[in-house]
């Protein structure tokens, strides 16, 4: 059966080309003399594209051209590779002009890279960074959920993947190791990138250096052949050598000897028919030339087909280290500095990133795609961005739709029928929905029914249960194949790709609702610290913030009322900043004295972070009455530890604790009595067992008057013996007014009435809640 399309030879097309330059005619006139509304066919035909046969033969004979003398004649694949190998030349040298002959074509394919945002390309090796790899797919470990989600809701630590994952290795080093590859990878991890290295590391004779490195992307193949029935991964690879004087003898002998390297990049972005025939053509032909070095890229999820003999591997997330050298990199290359300014700018860059308080930024960063925007934000504002739900947004933004756009993909399955907006209302319903219920990682029965619950409301939406059970998991599918921003973690354990995420997307969805019984529910997990994230990104997010942030102080209030205890501690904290002679803000003074009051083996006590938050002026000199203060309560605190095994080496210690002169010289009474403490402490010529004895009989009471003197004089060290379950509450309490003291600083959106009155009220209960 005669083929629908074809193309012409290499000869053909100088054959073409002299008769048409003998006609004198431009390239759209020919294309009004065979009939054509454009010249789209007439360029493709002088190209050696394929094109449809009876404008092929038309175009000819306007020339005054034989059809068959122009056609390329198909490839003999009924040649069998042993009579190939029979009559095999050099092979070396053969595969030596191939590569000469296709050098600066790879150079052109694979050499540079183009990335989101930058308007001019950027060669390879001045941005690459060698990848890593798992030898085993995320998505089909046989693991439970209780193995990847040990966290406690009360000591909250943000989780790292990572370390559920198996060893790393090279992604070189897996190339070497297999033959046939199937690589997958999530979006933007750098599949496509990491074939163009080897290309051109093949190509410049690094790797594989005695193999022709072919590189091809599977949608252009699809693309250039009309007819899809008739797509030969042969015949194109033949087409791409034909116009550099390469035969199709000489490209079967290379490929029956497997002096190939094949590299066939991104079969997710092909239509399902595309699929479906491009895979039988891969599989016929890597059967056929099973020699060969054949490595395929595919997204995670967005292909099931297994190939036979090829072993399947994944990308790893970017390491530190790995961020550290393509940050190196990327200041330099893209950001057009010298290496010196490149270097510097770099440095500063990572070590903003790897502050506290961007540590949501730094789990985004170990994606490629996510880390170069990352880049270009902070090479544009010199920092990150104060709202850093901008950034999320912006990232969202281009996994959801930009990355396709860029690359021309259109998914056509049924979540591609989904609105941009309606996208984005699902992601945030199952973000908030899972999060609030404590679940970073969820079984697929649990997710896909929140889908379908959501799919359900939409216009137009299927009544019949079983249409929209494969709609919502067609849905589930898309989500983590077009975008990545879920991933199946184990067979059938689903999480968002980043907490960040998760955490944005709950945001959003409590702001989008924003109704009085969302924002009280919200904020009754104002105590919890895995709420952290969402509490800072919803105020910056909200317009305006007054009302979530007056119920944050309000729920805070609620922590203590209903424990008069917890009360009574509270009201001493204002009592006590009441009698402070100093000019420090009274909440810094409040948050000061907080942690003085806690036992001193507990985790808060001296931790003055809040406070010097609150009034940085604590960083320095400390006015007397709190450098005192906090000088008394490290003696109380050396005493109070003290046993009877360890008095003869700490003596000199609690000794030291007690010369306080250059802060008693107002307090001559205080200095008095601590003088008389001091006295009636052994002297520490006496033998150790004399010196264990004393403390044995006198250590209790000597802490107890060292315990009511600065109660008396100065309100302070009080024994509040708070139970397990207090010191928790004051914890969350803590916790919680830090939360809104960062929501503060960080919203731009709160009146400065609404601002004044909840700083005035920080660590006090409001009169209407008080004792």
């Amino acid at each position: 059966m005669a083929k629908r399309s074809l193309q012409a030879s290499a000869e053909g097309i100088r054959k073409a080309k002299q008769a048409f330059r003998r006609k004198g005619w431009t390239q759209e006139y020919l294309a009004s003399e065979v009939g054509l509304e454009t010249r789209q066919p007439i360029w493709k035909f002088f190209t050696g594209k394929a094109i449809d046969r009876q404008v092929f033969h038309e175009i000819c004979l306007v020339l005054g051209l034989n059809p068959e003398e122009i056609a390329q004649q198909p490839p003999d694949e009924s040649l069998s590779l042993e009579t190939i190998s029979e009559n095999t030349p050099d092979i070396d040298a053969l595969v030596q002009k191939a590569r000469f002959a296709n050098y600066e074509k790879i150079q052109a394919q694979c050499g540079t890279l183009h990335l989101l945002d930058i308007t001019r390309p950027i060669v390879l090796d001045d941005l690459y960074v060698e990848v890593n790899i798992f030898e085993e797919i995320t998505s089909k470990r046989w693991l439970e959920i209780t193995d990847l989600q040990r966290l406690d809701s009360n000591n909250f630590d943000r989780f790292n993947l990572d370390k559920f994952n198996q060893q790393r290795i090279p992604g070189l080093e897996a190339v070497a190791k297999y033959s046939k590859l199937m690589v997958f990878g999530k979006t933007g991890s750098g599949k496509t990138t990491f074939l163009q290295s080897l290309a051109v590391r093949c190509n410049q004779g690094k790797f594989k250096s005695d193999c022709l490195p072919i590189f091809i992307r599977l949608k252009n193949l699809a693309e250039n052949t009309i007819d899809h029935k008739q797509i030969s991964l042969l015949q194109y690879i033949y087409q791409e050598f034909s116009d550099q004087g390469i035969s199709i003898s000489e490209i079967l002998t290379i490929f029956a000897q497997g002096k190939a390297l094949i590299l066939l990049d991104s079969l997710d972005e092909l239509n399902e028919e595309e699929s479906d025939i491009i895979i039988r053509e891969i599989h016929h032909f890597s059967e056929r030339f099973y020699k060969n070095t054949v490595i395929i890229t595919c997204r995670l999820a967005a292909q099931r087909y297994q190939f036979n003999g090829f072993t399947e591997i994944e990308i790893a997330d970017f390491s530190k280290s790995q961020i550290i050298t393509f940050a190196d990199k990327w200041f330099v290359a893209v950001a057009k500095n010298s290496l010196w300014e490149g270097k510097a700018k770099a440095s500063e860059f990572i070590k903003k990133l790897e502050l506290p308080e961007n540590q949501q930024i730094l789990e985004l960063a170990t994606t490629p795609i996510l880390l170069n925007l990352t880049c270009l934000v902070f090479q544009f504002l010199g920092d990150f961005p104060a709202l850093r739900s901008e950034l999320y947004k912006q990232a969202l933004e281009l996994l959801l739709v930009r990355w396709d756009e860029a690359r021309r993909i259109k998914r056509d399955e049924f979540y591609r029928n989904l609105s941009l907006l309606d996208k984005i209302k699902l992601l945030c319903r199952l973000a908030a929905t899972t999060f609030t219920e404590g679940d970073y990682f969820f079984p697929e029965t649990k997710i896909q029914p929140l889908i379908a619950e959501y799919l359900r409301q939409l216009p137009h939406a299927s009544t019949d249960p079983e249409a929209l059970q494969l709609d919502s998991t067609a849905a589930l599918k898309a989500i983590e194949a077009q975008h990545g921003l879920l991933l199946e973690q184990g067979r059938g354990i689903y999480s968002f790709s980043h907490l960040t995420f998760q955490e944005y997307l709950t945001a959003r969805e409590i702001v989008t609702a924003r109704n009085s019984q969302t924002l009280q529910n919200f904020v009754t997990h104002i105590g919890e610290k895995r709420w952290r994230e969402v509490f800072l990104l919803a105020a910056g997010m909200m317009q305006p913030g007054d009302e979530l942030l007056l119920l944050m102080k309000q729920e805070i209030d609620n922590l203590v009322i209903s424990n008069q205890k917890l009360q009574k501690f509270v009201k001493w904290l204002d009592e006590k900043t009441s009698i402070i002679n100093a000019s420090y803000y009274p909440a810094s003074v409040r948050a000061f004295y907080f942690t003085l009051a806690l036992p001193p083996d507990y985790p808060l006590a001296y931790n003055q972070n809040l406070a010097l938050s609150l009034d940085s002026r604590l960083s320095g000199n400390l006015a007397i009455d709190l450098a005192l203060d906090l000088a008394l309560i490290h003696a109380l605190a050396i005493s109070v530890r003290m046993t009877t095994n360890i008095f003869y080496q700490r003596l000199s210690t609690i000794a030291l604790a007690l010369d306080l002169q250059h802060l008693l010289q107002d307090h001559p009474v205080l200095q008095q009595s601590l003088q008389n403490l001091h006295d009636e402490l052994p002297t520490p010529e006496q033998s150790r067992h004399a010196l264990k004895s004393w403390w044995e009989e006198n250590g209790e009471t000597w802490t107890s008057k060292l315990r009511n003197l600065i109660i008396s004089d100065r309100q302070i060290g009080h024994d509040w013996q708070f139970d397990e379950n207090e010191l928790q509450i004051l914890q969350q309490y803590w916790n919680a007014n830090k939360v809104l003291i960062d929501c503060l600083n960080n919203a731009g959106n709160v009146s400065l009435a609404t601002i004044k009155s909840i700083e005035k009220k920080l660590f006090l209960i409001d009169r209407h809640h008080s004792l």
